[in-house]
């Protein structure tokens, strides 16, 4: 689908004597050889620069005498060496030095065949030179002119190949139905064989062609044999022959080998006076034609002499004739004749001059020995206008004489076919569309065609010349130019840049497009991608995410933009093997979608979405309020009832807005569109609240019931579609239907509530709003067999209506509801036993609230059940209530709350003994709980017991009430002395005990600590390779997968790098690590915390943290102990213990901030479980499973993450003390 333009020409007419014979391109320009020739018996060297325009741009380069019957066959440059290499036919290598060094001549012959020369080329990597010569021999040079091979043509080199055909691609082998079978022939055997004559035009003339990778090198000369024929012959590098070609008949010496590599192109002349090109494959079989379109009088005339050549990059064959240059491209196995080169002269005996540039695909230096013209050229689509309304696709193919037009939006008909096409006077350089698509101007040679066409028309109005207007100089083919529709501001240059107004852009495409709101374009790496265009606002270009942005798509390897039709949402690619695909991108399709709702166009955005399959939430979320005040105009829209129906069942809580189809368009300041243009935050609060599905069912509700036809089905499906379904409401219309006795509504409602939802569940709905009759009816549309559900509802029907109501609800297991029933029935007996049964204690004490002796009863129940479920505390409560107090002393006693237990026991009134059994039994266990205050309390009330009691406080460290107790006794100092001061002597012990076990781990632990983040600081792939290994072989669990490089490289980001899926490394899904088995085993290394492990430095941080809590919870005895030693005259004691108290106070003040320097992880997602954490470097490292995760989790934890540092309570002396 794309045309050959021309980009750029320049035209050089010289005023030389001697024709201009042979060209060359350069990195400075291009090398024009002039002579010798009878009048100019001498040879000329010119460079012409590549802006040049006039005779003054070419600079001479060497000139010298030769012989004037003499010729050039070859020109090569070598920038490398600054030399020229020219070769001539009589057999003379000239080699034009353009820097020579001292001692070195500017031209020099290095060598001569003295039999002549009779084809010369270069190898495409300039390391050898092939020869033909003119006595029947092939040489090989190197680049220094020492040969390498010597080879001599004879007749025995046919017998190289042995050709045969199986028929490939020839009408025999193709299928004709079963009728045919019986006459197809033999493939292999053809139906003419060709003999290999010779064409009458044939001069003998010899050429040698090299494969782009300069491996082979293909010959085409006569052989010298009878029958003389013209054969090509097939060399390796090193004069190996390879193969030769089958005969062909009129077979003349033009060849070109593909640089691909695929094939050889040669001319053939038809017995008819046809020519051909034809194509030989490497092993010499014919492998394909095409026609050149010469009638037999121009093939006699300008068709004598042929030359071709391909580009570099093998996409255009030149086919160069005596008056005329000829462009062919290929695409689907058709052959297109793009461009038509012509010239006013014609040569009498030889083609015009034509040499590809071999850097620049499509540059071309053409020549008819007076003109040089050197023009680039472009391959560009020739597309009709992108903006609506008058996007209808159109393309034109500019093939020789025929225009090939086809609207796309209308047919789209694969090339090399077309839906019209139109003949033309000349053949056709360029073709333009008019701004309305129904006007095209094409350019010829000296004329320009109007055709006027209109495929939108109905019926379409087919492409037809409406005038002709010739011109003769070239100001008047600037009137032609008219500004590419779609593209104005953007073009590609040549290396794939794109460009804006003359500004480079970050853009690398291989095609692109532009419409009135976005840029298209492909890239290399097989990807659509959209841009926004925005009134002075920069491009905002689209990461390769194909999968989270809708302006990037993945595309066919190779796939380029032919059309783009907006209001169609469509856009055409070309693949390389020339077939066409239309996609509608998702960029495109929302963009509509959006317009559409702006515009409160809900049916055409409702169709879009149905035709494209693009979610119906949209039409919701991407302006909520303004959906929401135009539910009767969306309505009134699409007011089919299939249409509504679709868009409640689409209908989801995700706001589609936000995730799948998310606004890529920004406004002006860089911040998104608010979706509905005009929400403002109250009202989009407002909006968030509640279910959205259930807020859009209510609104189409009240829309629906309003109008002035209400359609069930609707109304039905809205109920049915909300989130939970209402059910409930939808079946309540059936029964309202079913009581208006409109039997043809009913059948069609019940039918289609019965699609909509789960037919079980609308049964048991049915049978929850009490209506028999509805039931039945959804009973029938079930699978459920009438010998079940019949003889059910007959008994329901039969029974009372409390007793029915009491049954379904039972069935339905509503049993709160179901004992309501039997409430109202006033059967008390029955509603204990299904209180009981069911556990509905408390709504049965509810509803009898207001009768105690019932309420009690029911009480009674409730605390003999919580009792037999262990719960002892609400039953004593419940005793207590119904003032059973012997079953709610025990069930206190049960709870071990002892002032309850006690309490009761006194009111029931427990006899003298068994009280004070009880405070025994109870004071023991409290002081087997450790509860010293509470136990002393019983002894001192309730057995008076006030020594005990003293002892106990001891133990609490309750001194000072210790104190008091003992100083109501009749001889304190004595029982301060036997009792009090024993008791302070063991605690101070015990005190100074624990503070130096606290101290002596703050010295072996910390700087243990300390050593393990130093070592993992300086080197943390050395820490964690070191700290997993283990003593035990058995318990080694170091995956053999893992590939890990020591470089700085490697501890980029964060240490936990070699454990996380980041690493620069290959761990297989199926490392150990991430079985269950192995997390297992890791939990358990974790709490062992086993030294020389990486989950020590864990080990050490928590056990800190557990010496600071436990810390503070002796601070309190701590300082009643200091206080009561010092009340007692124990000085000493005191301030040993202070001492010791203070200085682990301030060692753990000191290492707080140590053991919990600032965070190296910080988290952006997830909690537990597999979070997401950020490194140092930015990136996001995501919490891996199984024992990895254990190893993850403790990492994390030893960082010592500021919020996990204790809190150290403050501790101030007695200034008694000092």
């Amino acid at each position: 689908m794309r045309n050959l333009r021309k980009s750029s020409s320049t035209s050089i007419k010289f005023d030389e004597a001697a024709p201009l014979t042979a060209l060359a391109h350069d990195i400075d320009g291009t090398i024009c050889a002039f002579g010798p020739s009878e009048a100019t018996p001498s040879i000329s060297l010119k460079r012409t620069s590549i802006d040049g325009t006039d005779t003054t741009s070419a600079l001479t380069i060497a000139t010298w005498d030769a012989e004037a019957t003499d010729r050039i066959l070859d020109i090569h440059s070598f920038p490398d060496t600054q030399t020229i290499c020219v070769i001539l036919a009589q057999g003379d290598l000239v080699v034009v030095r353009l820097e020579p060094q001292p001692g070195e001549e500017s031209i020099e012959v290095v060598g001569s065949v003295d039999a002549g020369i009779a084809a010369a080329a270069w190898s495409p990597d300039e390391e050898i030179l092939a020869l033909a010569t003119t006595a029947g021999t092939f040489l090989l040079m190197t680049r220094d002119f020492d040969p390498t091979a010597n080879v001599t043509l004879s007749p025995e080199d046919v017998k190289v190949s042995d050709h045969v055909s199986v028929g490939w691609g020839k009408k025999e082998t193709q299928f004709k139905g079963r009728g045919a079978a019986k006459a197809l022939r033999d493939p292999t055997v053809p139906e003419h064989i060709q003999e290999g004559t010779l064409s009458s035009l044939d001069d003998g003339t010899v050429s040698v062609s090299w494969r782009g990778d300069g491996q082979y090198v293909a010959t085409n000369a006569i052989l010298e044999a009878e029958p003389r024929r013209r054969i090509i012959r097939v060399y390796s590098r090193e004069g190996v022959l390879e193969s030769v070609s089958e005969p062909v008949d009129g077979l003349e010496d033009a060849l070109s080998w593909k640089p691909s590599g695929q094939l050889l192109a040669g001319v053939q002349r038809k017995a008819d006076g046809l020519v051909d090109i034809v194509f030989f494959e490497r092993n010499g079989l014919r492998h394909g034609e095409f026609d050149l379109r010469l009638t037999k009088e121009e093939a006699e005339s300008i068709g004598r002499h042929f030359s071709l050549s391909w580009n570099v990059d093998s996409t255009v064959l030149a086919v160069s004739m005596p008056d005329r240059v000829q462009m062919w491209t290929m695409g689907n196995y058709h052959y297109y004749l793009k461009q038509e080169l012509r010239f006013n002269s014609i040569q009498p005996s030889r083609s015009l001059l034509a040499n590809w540039n071999p850097e620049k695909p499509l540059q071309i230096a053409c020549s008819d020995g007076k003109e040089y013209r050197l023009l680039n050229y472009s391959f560009n689509v020739s597309r009709g206008p992108v903006e609506s309304p008058f996007d209808q696709g159109l393309v034109a193919v500019i093939d020789g004489k025929t225009l090939k037009i086809t609207p796309l939006r209308t047919a789209n008909v694969p090339p090399p076919m077309a839906l019209d096409e139109v003949e033309l006077p000349e053949t056709v350089e360029d073709v333009r569309f008019g701004a309305d698509g129904k006007t095209v101007k094409v350019l010829h040679h000296r004329q320009a065609s109007f055709l006027s066409c209109d495929y939108a028309a109905k019926p379409a109005k087919r492409m037809t010349i409406q005038r002709t207007v010739p011109f003769t100089d070239d100001s008047d083919e600037s009137t032609f130019e008219t500004q590419r529709m779609g593209e104005d501001g953007f073009n590609m240059n040549e290396n794939g840049v794109l460009h804006r107004d003359g500004a480079p852009l970050p853009i690398r495409c291989t095609s692109f497009i532009a419409t009135s709101s976005h840029l298209i374009y492909t890239t290399s790496n097989h990807l659509l991608k959209f841009v926004h265009l925005q009134d002075g606002e920069d491009l905002q270009i689209p990461l390769d995410e194909p999968e989270k942005d809708e302006r990037c798509r993945n595309v066919e390897r190779g796939a380029k933009i032919v059309t783009v039709m907006p209001s169609a949402f469509a856009l055409v690619l070309q693949m390389p093997r020339g077939n066409l695909e239309t996609i509608y991108p998702r960029a495109l399709v929302l963009a509509g979608i959006r317009h559409c709702i702006l515009n409160r166009d809900y049916k055409k955005a409702f169709l879009i979405c149905r035709t494209h399959r693009v979610d119906m939430n949209i039409l919701h979320d991407y302006a909520p309020e303004q959906f929401m005040r135009d539910v009767d105009l969306f309505l009134k829209q699409v007011h089919k009832v299939e249409y509504v129906d679709l868009f409640l069942t689409s209908l989801s809580e995700e706001n589609v807005a936000e995730t799948n189809y998310k606004e890529t368009l920004t406004a002006k300041h860089g911040e998104p569109l608010t979706n509905g243009h005009g929400n403002d935050a109250g009202a989009a609060h407002t909006l968030s609240i509640g279910s959205k599905v259930n807020r859009i069912c209510e609104a189409l509700l009240a829309g629906l019931r309003q109008g002035p036809s209400p359609n069930l089905q609707n109304i039905v499906t809205a109920h049915v579609c909300k989130s939970p379904p209402d059910l409930g409401a939808g079946l309540a219309l059936v029964s309202e239907l079913r009581k208006q006795q409109k039997q043809d509504k009913l059948e069609s409602a019940v039918e289609h509530i019965c699609f909509l939802a789960d037919v079980n569940q609308l049964y048991d709905t049915a049978l929850g709003i009490y209506d028999l009759d509805v039931a039945l009816l959804v009973a029938q549309q079930s699978q459920k067999d009438p010998r079940e559900y019949l003889p059910y509802l007959q008994s329901l029907h039969d029974m009372s209506p409390l007793r029915q109501r009491f049954a379904i609800d039972n069935d339905l297991k509503r049993y709160a509801k179901a004992l309501t029933h039997l409430h109202a029935l006033s059967e008390f007996g029955e509603v204990k036993a299904y209180t009981a049964k069911h556990e509905l204690y408390s709504p049965a004490i509810d509803m009898y609230r207001y009768d105690s002796a019932k309420t009690t009863e029911l009480m009674h129940l409730y605390a003999h059940h919580l009792s037999s479920r262990n719960r002892y505390k609400e039953a004593g409560i419940a005793y207590d209530f119904v003032q059973d107090y012997a079953s709610a002393h025990d069930a206190y006693r049960a709870a071990s709350l002892w002032q309850e237990s006690l309490a009761a026991a006194q009111l029931i009134p427990l006899a003298p003994d068994a009280l004070t059994t009880l405070a025994t039994d109870l004071a023991a266990a409290l002081e087997e709980t450790k509860d010293f205050p509470a136990a002393a309390t019983i002894h001192l009330e309730y057995l008076s017991d006030l020594e005990t009691a003293a002892k106990l406080l001891c133990k609490a460290h309750r001194f000072p009430q210790a104190t008091r107790l003992i100083a109501k006794t009749p001889q304190p100092t004595l029982l301060l002395k036997t009792l009090l001061d024993p008791a302070l002597i063991e605690s101070s012990a015990a005190m100074t005990e624990l503070l130096a076990e606290m101290k002596a781990q703050l010295q072996a632990q910390l700087p243990r600590l300390h050593e393990l983040r130093k070592k993992k600081s300086e080197d943390p792939m050395a820490f964690l390779e070191g700290g997993n290994a283990d003593n035990n072989a058995a318990e080694t669990d170091i995956p053999d997968n893992i590939s890990l490089a020591p470089t700085d490289a490697s501890t980029t980001g964060t240490f936990m790098t070699r454990y996380t899926n980041q690493s620069t490394g290959t761990l297989a899904t199926n490392a150990t690590r991430r079985t269950s088995k192995n997390r297992r085993r890791e939990e358990r290394k974790r709490a062992r915390g086993k030294k020389g492990t990486v989950y020590e430095e864990e080990y050490l941080v928590n056990s800190f943290v557990r010496l600071v809590e436990r810390f503070n919870s002796v601070i309190d005895d701590l300082r009643n102990l200091t206080e009561g030693l010092l009340r007692r005259g124990m000085r000493e004691r005191a301030l040993a213990v202070e001492v010791a108290g203070r200085e682990v106070h301030s060692r753990c003040q000191s290492r707080l901030a140590e053991v919990f320097p600032s965070s190296s992880l910080v988290a952006v997602a997830g909690g537990g479980g597999e979070g997401v954490r950020k490194g140092l470097g930015g990136e996001e490292v995501r919490r891996p499973m199984g024992g990895e995760g254990v190893l993850w989790d403790a990492l994390e934890a030893s960082s010592g993450a500021p919020a996990r540092a204790p809190v150290l309570r403050g501790f101030e002396g007695l200034e008694l003390l000092g």
